[in-house]
């Protein structure tokens, strides 16, 4: 999960920080490092866990949503 990844996750559900740690069960300055990317691999995979178990889909390049959603562009597209 990128940081960009974790950000639109978090506005899709319209969750702050604070409300998310409330979840996940991690600190609100944790969830502040994940969104510079700077958070570890596993509360990174914590993470995604907690926001799949709340509906969000992640998906790799080229794979395609079971449902409405966003998606980033290449930057040169």
């Amino acid at each position: 999960m990128t940081p960009e990844q974790f950000k639109m996750a978090k506005s899709a559900l319209g969750l702050s920080n604070p409300e998310l740690a409330e979840i996940s069960g991690l600190h609100r300055n944790t969830l502040n490092k994940v969104d510079k990317g700077e958070g570890k691999a596993s509360t990174i995979q914590h993470l995604r866990l907690a926001l799949e178990a709340q509906g969000v889909q992640f998906l790799d390049s080229g794979e395609v949503a079971t449902g409405p959603g966003v998606a980033m562009k290449n930057r040169g597209e």
